[in-house]
Protein backbone atom coordinates (compact mmCIF):
# COMPACT_ATOMS: atom_id res chain seq x y z
CA UNK A 1 0.00 0.00 0.00
CA UNK A 2 1.32 3.63 -0.94
CA UNK A 3 1.48 6.09 2.03
CA UNK A 4 -0.66 8.82 2.77
CA UNK A 5 0.04 11.97 4.91
CA UNK A 6 -0.08 11.70 8.74
CA UNK A 7 -3.71 11.59 10.61
CA UNK A 8 -5.50 14.68 10.31
CA UNK A 9 -6.29 16.59 13.95
CA UNK A 10 -9.00 14.34 16.21
CA UNK A 11 -12.62 15.86 14.91
CA UNK A 12 -14.82 16.86 17.68
CA UNK A 13 -15.18 19.44 20.64
CA UNK A 14 -13.62 18.15 24.24
CA UNK A 15 -17.15 17.28 26.43
CA UNK A 16 -17.30 17.07 30.52
CA UNK A 17 -16.08 14.09 31.84
CA UNK A 18 -19.03 12.06 33.33
CA UNK A 19 -17.22 10.54 36.27
CA UNK A 20 -18.35 9.88 39.76
CA UNK A 21 -17.98 13.93 40.44
CA UNK A 22 -18.14 16.88 38.08
CA UNK A 23 -16.49 20.12 39.82
CA UNK A 24 -18.12 23.48 38.68
CA UNK A 25 -14.77 24.08 37.44
CA UNK A 26 -15.33 21.53 34.51
CA UNK A 27 -19.15 22.96 33.70
CA UNK A 28 -22.06 20.73 34.40
CA UNK A 29 -23.97 19.11 31.57
CA UNK A 30 -27.95 20.12 31.33
CA UNK A 31 -27.88 17.26 29.09
CA UNK A 32 -30.82 14.44 30.09
CA UNK A 33 -28.96 12.00 32.52
CA UNK A 34 -27.67 9.01 30.52
CA UNK A 35 -28.06 5.39 31.79
CA UNK A 36 -24.97 3.68 31.47
CA UNK A 37 -21.55 5.70 29.80
CA UNK A 38 -22.17 9.09 31.19
CA UNK A 39 -24.13 8.78 34.13
CA UNK A 40 -23.46 10.02 37.31
CA UNK A 41 -22.04 7.69 39.43
CA UNK A 42 -21.61 5.09 36.79
CA UNK A 43 -18.23 3.47 36.73
CA UNK A 44 -17.02 1.34 33.30
CA UNK A 45 -14.96 -1.82 33.96
CA UNK A 46 -13.10 -3.03 30.83
CA UNK A 47 -12.36 -6.09 32.51
CA UNK A 48 -9.39 -8.75 31.29
CA UNK A 49 -8.37 -11.86 33.48
CA UNK A 50 -5.49 -14.02 33.03
CA UNK A 51 -7.17 -15.74 30.57
CA UNK A 52 -4.91 -16.32 26.86
CA UNK A 53 -6.26 -19.50 25.17
CA UNK A 54 -8.92 -19.39 21.75
CA UNK A 55 -10.17 -21.95 19.78
CA UNK A 56 -9.33 -20.04 16.15
CA UNK A 57 -6.10 -19.51 14.97
CA UNK A 58 -6.15 -16.07 13.02
CA UNK A 59 -2.54 -15.17 11.50
CA UNK A 60 -2.69 -11.83 12.75
CA UNK A 61 -3.47 -12.65 16.46
CA UNK A 62 -1.01 -13.86 18.70
CA UNK A 63 -2.82 -15.93 21.15
CA UNK A 64 -4.29 -17.93 18.08
CA UNK A 65 -4.67 -21.76 19.06
CA UNK A 66 -3.13 -21.28 22.21
CA UNK A 67 -4.04 -23.53 25.06
CA UNK A 68 -4.41 -22.75 28.83
CA UNK A 69 -3.28 -25.71 31.35
CA UNK A 70 -5.60 -26.19 33.65
CA UNK A 71 -4.06 -24.00 36.64
CA UNK A 72 -4.64 -21.13 34.46
CA UNK A 73 -8.04 -22.19 33.88
CA UNK A 74 -8.49 -22.56 37.74
CA UNK A 75 -7.17 -18.80 38.21
CA UNK A 76 -9.32 -17.08 35.29
CA UNK A 77 -12.27 -18.85 36.75
CA UNK A 78 -11.65 -17.19 40.52
CA UNK A 79 -10.59 -14.48 39.20
CA UNK A 80 -13.50 -13.87 37.24
CA UNK A 81 -15.83 -15.00 40.20
CA UNK A 82 -14.17 -12.51 42.76
CA UNK A 83 -14.63 -9.92 40.40
CA UNK A 84 -18.29 -11.01 39.58
CA UNK A 85 -19.08 -10.70 43.25
CA UNK A 86 -17.66 -7.53 43.03
CA UNK A 87 -19.65 -6.25 40.75
CA UNK A 88 -22.46 -7.84 42.47
CA UNK A 89 -22.05 -5.37 45.66
CA UNK A 90 -21.72 -2.40 44.35
CA UNK A 91 -23.84 0.40 45.69
CA UNK A 92 -23.59 2.56 42.30
CA UNK A 93 -24.30 1.76 38.24
CA UNK A 94 -21.74 -0.27 37.17
CA UNK A 95 -21.24 -1.35 33.11
CA UNK A 96 -18.58 -4.28 32.05
CA UNK A 97 -17.10 -5.19 29.06
CA UNK A 98 -15.08 -8.28 29.16
CA UNK A 99 -11.96 -8.19 26.61
CA UNK A 100 -9.91 -11.39 26.94
CA UNK A 101 -7.03 -12.34 25.52
CA UNK A 102 -8.58 -15.43 23.84
CA UNK A 103 -12.62 -16.25 23.28
CA UNK A 104 -14.23 -16.36 26.75
CA UNK A 105 -17.33 -17.68 26.13
CA UNK A 106 -16.29 -21.16 25.26
CA UNK A 107 -15.81 -21.02 28.83
CA UNK A 108 -18.63 -21.77 31.34
CA UNK A 109 -17.85 -19.22 33.77
CA UNK A 110 -17.65 -16.26 31.40
CA UNK A 111 -21.01 -17.35 30.38
CA UNK A 112 -22.76 -17.86 33.68
CA UNK A 113 -20.93 -14.07 35.30
CA UNK A 114 -22.79 -12.38 31.95
CA UNK A 115 -26.30 -14.05 32.65
CA UNK A 116 -25.82 -13.20 36.37
CA UNK A 117 -24.55 -9.93 36.24
CA UNK A 118 -27.23 -9.22 33.43
CA UNK A 119 -29.90 -9.59 35.81
CA UNK A 120 -28.83 -7.21 38.59
CA UNK A 121 -30.55 -4.25 38.70
CA UNK A 122 -27.69 -1.47 39.14
CA UNK A 123 -25.37 -3.09 36.06
CA UNK A 124 -26.24 -1.24 33.22
CA UNK A 125 -24.20 -2.96 30.43
CA UNK A 126 -22.38 -6.40 30.50
CA UNK A 127 -21.08 -7.58 27.27
CA UNK A 128 -17.64 -9.68 25.80
CA UNK A 129 -15.91 -9.55 22.64
CA UNK A 130 -16.53 -13.07 21.15
CA UNK A 131 -15.56 -14.68 17.63
CA UNK A 132 -19.37 -16.16 18.27
CA UNK A 133 -17.76 -19.61 18.26
CA UNK A 134 -20.17 -21.09 21.33
CA UNK A 135 -24.07 -21.97 20.20
CA UNK A 136 -26.35 -19.18 21.54
CA UNK A 137 -28.32 -21.17 24.09
CA UNK A 138 -26.66 -19.96 27.17
CA UNK A 139 -28.39 -16.94 26.44
CA UNK A 140 -32.06 -18.13 27.16
CA UNK A 141 -31.61 -16.99 30.82
CA UNK A 142 -30.29 -13.62 30.72
CA UNK A 143 -31.93 -9.78 30.57
CA UNK A 144 -31.19 -9.20 26.97
CA UNK A 145 -32.33 -5.36 27.84
CA UNK A 146 -28.58 -5.53 29.83
CA UNK A 147 -26.43 -7.95 27.73
CA UNK A 148 -24.68 -7.20 24.53
CA UNK A 149 -21.97 -8.90 22.25
CA UNK A 150 -18.83 -7.40 20.42
CA UNK A 151 -18.41 -10.33 17.34
CA UNK A 152 -15.72 -10.23 15.37
CA UNK A 153 -15.52 -12.58 11.90
CA UNK A 154 -12.62 -14.17 10.91
CA UNK A 155 -12.79 -15.35 7.68
CA UNK A 156 -10.64 -18.70 7.54
CA UNK A 157 -11.64 -19.64 10.72
CA UNK A 158 -15.16 -20.27 10.22
CA UNK A 159 -17.31 -20.95 7.67
CA UNK A 160 -19.58 -18.21 6.47
CA UNK A 161 -22.72 -19.97 6.76
CA UNK A 162 -22.57 -21.39 9.97
CA UNK A 163 -21.13 -17.48 11.09
CA UNK A 164 -23.95 -16.07 9.60
CA UNK A 165 -26.59 -18.23 11.47
CA UNK A 166 -24.75 -17.41 14.10
CA UNK A 167 -25.96 -13.65 13.57
CA UNK A 168 -29.43 -14.31 12.40
CA UNK A 169 -30.08 -16.79 15.72
CA UNK A 170 -28.89 -13.66 17.73
CA UNK A 171 -31.09 -11.03 16.19
CA UNK A 172 -33.81 -13.45 16.00
CA UNK A 173 -33.59 -13.48 19.89
CA UNK A 174 -33.20 -10.27 20.30
CA UNK A 175 -29.83 -9.98 21.50
CA UNK A 176 -28.37 -6.73 21.04
CA UNK A 177 -24.76 -7.38 19.22
CA UNK A 178 -22.54 -5.75 16.42
CA UNK A 179 -20.59 -7.57 13.94
CA UNK A 180 -16.90 -6.48 12.52
CA UNK A 181 -13.77 -7.41 10.79
CA UNK A 182 -10.23 -6.37 10.15
CA UNK A 183 -9.52 -4.68 7.28
CA UNK A 184 -7.38 -7.06 5.61
CA UNK A 185 -6.94 -6.66 1.74
CA UNK A 186 -8.28 -10.27 1.88
CA UNK A 187 -11.17 -9.89 3.94
CA UNK A 188 -12.60 -7.17 1.73
CA UNK A 189 -14.85 -9.36 -0.12
CA UNK A 190 -16.20 -11.62 2.67
CA UNK A 191 -16.97 -8.28 4.76
CA UNK A 192 -19.05 -6.72 1.45
CA UNK A 193 -20.83 -10.57 1.34
CA UNK A 194 -21.41 -9.91 5.20
CA UNK A 195 -22.66 -6.61 4.92
CA UNK A 196 -25.06 -7.62 2.99
CA UNK A 197 -26.89 -10.95 4.17
CA UNK A 198 -26.71 -9.47 7.86
CA UNK A 199 -30.09 -8.91 9.44
CA UNK A 200 -31.29 -5.30 9.08
CA UNK A 201 -30.36 -3.40 11.62
CA UNK A 202 -26.82 -5.19 12.77
CA UNK A 203 -23.91 -2.76 12.52
CA UNK A 204 -20.83 -3.95 10.94
CA UNK A 205 -17.65 -2.21 12.24
CA UNK A 206 -14.18 -2.50 10.45
CA UNK A 207 -10.57 -2.76 12.87
CA UNK A 208 -7.84 -1.16 10.54
CA UNK A 209 -5.37 -3.93 10.43
CA UNK A 210 -2.51 -3.03 12.97
CA UNK A 211 0.22 -1.14 10.61
CA UNK A 212 -1.41 -0.68 7.57
CA UNK A 213 -1.44 2.27 5.89
CA UNK A 214 -4.52 2.98 3.46
CA UNK A 215 -4.95 4.58 0.03
CA UNK A 216 -8.13 7.18 0.06
CA UNK A 217 -9.55 4.60 -2.66
CA UNK A 218 -8.69 1.58 -0.32
CA UNK A 219 -10.26 3.63 2.80
CA UNK A 220 -13.27 4.39 0.60
CA UNK A 221 -13.88 0.69 -0.21
CA UNK A 222 -14.20 -0.29 3.42
CA UNK A 223 -16.02 3.04 4.45
CA UNK A 224 -18.66 1.86 1.86
CA UNK A 225 -19.21 -1.23 4.22
CA UNK A 226 -18.54 0.82 7.80
CA UNK A 227 -19.31 4.46 7.32
CA UNK A 228 -17.14 5.08 10.76
CA UNK A 229 -14.22 3.24 9.22
CA UNK A 230 -12.74 7.03 9.22
CA UNK A 231 -12.33 6.96 13.26
CA UNK A 232 -9.93 3.38 12.95
CA UNK A 233 -8.30 4.64 9.62
CA UNK A 234 -5.51 6.70 12.17
CA UNK A 235 -4.30 6.41 15.24
CA UNK A 236 -5.39 9.15 17.27
CA UNK A 237 -3.31 11.96 18.82
CA UNK A 238 -4.32 11.58 22.40
CA UNK A 239 -1.09 12.84 24.66
CA UNK A 240 -2.53 15.76 27.07
CA UNK A 241 -6.08 15.00 25.72
CA UNK A 242 -9.07 14.68 28.42
CA UNK A 243 -10.04 11.19 28.79
CA UNK A 244 -12.94 9.61 30.79
CA UNK A 245 -10.28 6.74 31.44
CA UNK A 246 -9.10 6.81 35.03
CA UNK A 247 -11.82 8.55 36.18
CA UNK A 248 -15.34 6.64 34.49
CA UNK A 249 -14.11 3.61 32.80
CA UNK A 250 -10.62 1.93 33.91
CA UNK A 251 -8.97 -1.53 33.06
CA UNK A 252 -8.90 -4.13 35.67
CA UNK A 253 -6.72 -7.06 35.88
CA UNK A 254 -7.45 -10.88 37.09
CA UNK A 255 -5.31 -9.63 40.41
CA UNK A 256 -7.71 -6.53 40.74
CA UNK A 257 -4.65 -4.39 39.80
CA UNK A 258 -6.41 -1.45 37.80
CA UNK A 259 -5.25 0.42 35.51
CA UNK A 260 -6.96 3.82 33.29
CA UNK A 261 -6.99 1.15 30.56
CA UNK A 262 -5.60 -1.72 28.82
CA UNK A 263 -3.00 0.70 26.85
CA UNK A 264 -1.07 2.74 29.70
CA UNK A 265 0.69 0.55 32.11
CA UNK A 266 0.83 2.78 35.05
CA UNK A 267 -1.48 1.52 38.35
CA UNK A 268 -4.24 2.64 40.24
CA UNK A 269 -4.40 1.03 43.13
CA UNK A 270 -6.58 -2.69 43.44
CA UNK A 271 -10.18 -3.24 43.21
CA UNK A 272 -10.29 -5.39 46.18
CA UNK A 273 -8.16 -3.34 48.67
CA UNK A 274 -9.36 -0.02 48.61
CA UNK A 275 -6.36 1.72 47.21
CA UNK A 276 -8.41 2.60 44.23
CA UNK A 277 -10.13 5.98 43.65
CA UNK A 278 -11.45 7.09 40.34
CA UNK A 279 -9.69 10.28 39.65
CA UNK A 280 -9.43 12.48 36.05
CA UNK A 281 -6.29 12.88 34.44
CA UNK A 282 -4.95 13.89 30.63
CA UNK A 283 -3.85 10.81 28.34
CA UNK A 284 0.00 10.14 28.63
CA UNK A 285 0.00 8.48 25.38
CA UNK A 286 0.93 9.84 22.25
CA UNK A 287 -1.36 8.14 20.49
CA UNK A 288 -4.03 6.09 20.97
CA UNK A 289 -5.41 3.45 17.98
CA UNK A 290 -8.00 0.65 19.46
CA UNK A 291 -11.17 1.53 19.72
CA UNK A 292 -11.82 0.14 23.21
CA UNK A 293 -9.55 2.84 23.87
CA UNK A 294 -10.10 6.25 21.88
CA UNK A 295 -13.90 5.68 21.83
CA UNK A 296 -13.64 6.99 25.53
CA UNK A 297 -11.21 9.64 24.41
CA UNK A 298 -13.41 12.92 25.30
CA UNK A 299 -12.25 14.73 21.62
CA UNK A 300 -13.44 12.64 19.55
CA UNK A 301 -16.67 12.70 20.19
CA UNK A 302 -17.50 9.16 19.99
CA UNK A 303 -19.70 8.68 23.27
CA UNK A 304 -22.55 10.86 21.07
CA UNK A 305 -22.03 8.72 17.80
CA UNK A 306 -22.23 5.50 20.20
CA UNK A 307 -24.80 6.62 22.77
CA UNK A 308 -26.36 3.81 24.31
CA UNK A 309 -24.31 1.62 22.21
CA UNK A 310 -20.74 2.28 23.87
CA UNK A 311 -19.47 -1.14 25.05
CA UNK A 312 -21.03 -2.89 22.23
CA UNK A 313 -20.09 -0.78 19.66
CA UNK A 314 -23.46 0.11 18.51
CA UNK A 315 -23.91 3.46 16.70
CA UNK A 316 -26.49 5.66 18.55
CA UNK A 317 -28.86 5.65 14.96
CA UNK A 318 -28.59 1.61 15.94
CA UNK A 319 -29.06 2.25 19.73
CA UNK A 320 -32.79 2.79 19.88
Amino acid sequence: MTAVPGPPDVPGTPGVSPGFTVSAARGVSTAPTPRGPGEPGHLTVLYRGPLASCDYDCPYCPFAKRRDDPEKLRRDRAALERFAAWVTGRDHPVSVLFTPWGEGLVRSWYRRAMVELSRLPHVRRVAIQTNLSRRPGWLDGADLDTLALWATYHPGQVSYGRFLDRCRDLSARGVRFSVGVVGLPEHLEPARRLRADLPEGVYLWVNAAEGLIYTDEEAAAWTAIDPLFRHSRFPHRSAGMPCRTGESVVSVDGDGTVRRCHFVPETLGNLYDGTFRPRAAPCPAAVCDCHIGYVHLEPTGLYDVFAGGVLERIPARLSR
